[in-house]
């Protein structure tokens, strides 16, 4: 019996939609995240008609989707102001995801601070109770992306929340490359609330205030060359992710979903996928 299920972050391919799902089949995924916030994928572009006639590509591939990425960039729910119109786009990624059969939306919500009596804690909880809330009430969860704080400091924040309807999608890469976190004990630690996971490797380059990492990638994406002299990202284990103790920590705690590649760079992302799901493949056992 299959220990988890493969998926692949459709993007990375850098092909249309209707060919990234060829291919991701091909390549031998049961599903495949998608990012909805933007073009054909934004909610407010995808009729009721054009979203059959995605669950009909989907199924002859063979298909499920994973999660929708719902990252709405910027400084994620950092920002009061900028809330209103976030936490409503987010909830119609929601109803997409529904809609595609998908229960999960990841997406990044800003950097959690330390200390948890500032301003910027309260508006991330307010930001994340409404999300939350919302999600819960329809049977889905908002996965928060590990990476820009330790995994300690990220339970403690979902602790506070009112429902468990924000999540974590762990990538352990992120931890490794930018908080110099043990994605191992990652798992243990976030083991309640980890709906979703990126099969994802790096190492730290030069260890920095996670803050100046995710400022950079609110300001340029991931595209932002600064980031370059902070971590990189390599293939699946060719960094510091020990994979055989990480798999084998989400088998203890019961995790049976998804590991869903992602390559964020690369000359070639389609060969670079395919030695990903052979990695996977090998150490599932």
């Amino acid at each position: 019996m299959k220990k988890f299920s493969i998926g692949i972050m459709a993007d990375s391919l850098l092909l249309p939609l209707e060919e990234s799902l060829k291919v991701s089949s091909q390549l031998g995924a049961d599903g495949v995240q998608l990012y909805a916030v933007e073009g054909q994928m934004a909610p407010e572009n995808l009729s009721a008609a054009k979203r059959g006639e995605l669950r009909t590509m989907l199924a002859d591939n063979g298909l499920q989707v994973s999660a929708l990425c719902g990252d709405l960039g910027g400084h994620g729910f950092t920002r009061r102001d900028e809330n209103p119109l976030k936490i409503e786009r987010s909830k119609r990624i929601v109803d997409l995801a529904l809609d595609l059969g998908s229960k999960v939306i990841t997406t990044h919500i800003g950097v959690v601070p330390e200390d948890t009596t500032c301003d910027t804690y309260r508006v991330l909880q307010e930001a994340c109770n409404e999300l939350a809330e919302y999600a819960y009430r329809n049977g889905a969860h908002f996965a928060v992306e590990t990476g820009p704080e330790p995994a300690a400091r990220l339970r403690t924040f979902l602790d506070s929340l009112s429902t468990t309807g924000v999540g974590v999608n762990l990538d352990p890469a992120n931890l490794v490359m930018v908080t110099g976190d043990d994605p191992v004990q990652a798992v243990h630690t976030l083991a309640p609330y980890i709906v979703h996971t990126h099969a994802k490797d790096g190492r730290m380059l030069l260890k920095t205030d996670p803050q100046i990492i995710y400022d950079f990638f609110a300001e340029g994406g991931i595209g932002d060359l600064r980031l370059g002299d902070y971590f990189l990202e390599t293939p699946l284990g060719m960094g510091d992710v020990d994979f055989p103790a990480y798999l084998a920590a989400l088998e203890a705690i019961g995790y049976n979903g998804y590991l869903t590649i992602e390559r964020e760079v690369g000359a070639d992302p389609a060969a670079d996928i395919r030695l990903a799901v052979k990695f996977l493949q090998e150490h599932m056992g």
